[in-house]
């Protein structure tokens, strides 16, 4: 019994590794248009699908990240201004790509732009910080992907966005983990609609990597602005001491756990894209895959013990 289990096991494992290793072909008549190309995971994926000979659009926000990323490319590569929170720098992108693919449409939409900061104990936090990161993350992927939508169906193409492994658990406050759990449900309600139409979509969830949005100069200057900014008795109930303690762990979690190749990012991307039977979800980092997908599944007694052992105690809490 257990000789044919073991058998089909094997058999199923080499199935999907040659399945999954099938990629598609002419990829020089395939347009993708990338959001958030002025640095980090954007720009890097850009110039790689333009060596694998993809026809890139790529936006930024940034005159000089369009500049820069021309320059680096200069054949085969367009870029366009756009701000993914504004409806009509939307409409306007969506126009200029409309007129680059012409009636092949948009192979390729991916959603990377993306924003962090503020993190920190929800209490910090006031609802325009919440709107500042949901307004990127969140509602900019939901409107480039209803803006492109047309475009994409016309090639029968892909869209793939960028979530996050804290879209999948929750392990600091802030509209960051939010704005994710907000992106893969998104994706997972669009990879439904949009199959009827031949359209795939992907879920890039990366851990953690040395990035600007992981960057610890950025994350102190944010963790000061809320302590500064938030009412004095909320300040007296957490101490100093939580705020010191809850830097330097913010230190110590990203020294240890960033992944300093972020290639591997790309690289999901890029497969997601060019595979012929591109997977629903991609988990780049060994993080992702050893420590937070794995504590997703765990009950949430056992995260939340785990989580208050790693970070400080408010100097008022209740003993």
């Amino acid at each position: 019994m257990w000789c044919y289990v073991i058998l089909f096991a094997i058999v199923w494992t080499i199935g999907w590794f040659l399945r999954d290793r099938q990629t598609i072909s002419r990829l020089s008549d395939k347009h993708v248009f990338i959001t958030g190309c002025d640095t980090g995971f954007g720009n890097l994926l850009a110039k790689r699908l333009n060596r694998k000979g993809f026809q890139v659009l790529a936006g930024c926000l940034t005159e000089k990240g369009a500049n820069d990323l021309q320059k680096a490319c200069p054949t085969g590569l367009k870029t366009t201004l756009l701000d993914v929170t504004n409806q009509e720098s939307i409409k306007k992108a969506v126009e200029w790509v409309k007129a680059e693919v012409g009636d092949r449409g948009l192979y390729g939409l991916v959603n990377n732009a993306g924003v962090a900061n503020p993190i920190g104990p929800t209490e910090w936090m006031t609802l325009g910080d919440y709107r500042k990161v949901m307004e990127v993350n969140a509602f900019g992927t939901i409107g480039v992907s209803l803006g492109f939508l047309p475009l994409v169906k016309q090639a029968r193409g892909r869209i793939v966005n960028m979530a996050s492994v804290l879209g999948r658990i929750s392990a600091n406050g802030g509209g960051y983990c939010v704005s994710k759990y907000a992106v893969e449900a998104f994706s997972d309600s669009l990879r439904r609609d949009l199959q009827h139409f031949g359209v795939k979509v992907c879920i890039i969830e990366p851990g953690f990597f040395k990035t600007a949005v992981t960057d610890l100069d950025s994350i102190e200057h944010s963790l000061k602005q809320l302590w500064d900014q938030m009412p004095p008795e909320t300040r007296k109930s957490y101490g100093d001491v939580y705020y010191q303690k809850y830097m330097k762990v913010q230190r110590l979690i990203m020294n240890f756990i960033c992944d300093v190749d972020i290639s591997k990012v790309p690289k999901c991307i890029e497969h997601a894209l060019q595979a012929a039977y591109p997977r629903t979800r991609y988990s780049p980092g060994w993080d992702a895959k050893f420590v937070w997908l794995p504590a997703s599944y765990m009950p949430a007694f056992i995260v939340d013990a785990v989580l208050a052992l790693v970070l400080p105690k408010p100097e008022q809490r209740v003993r």
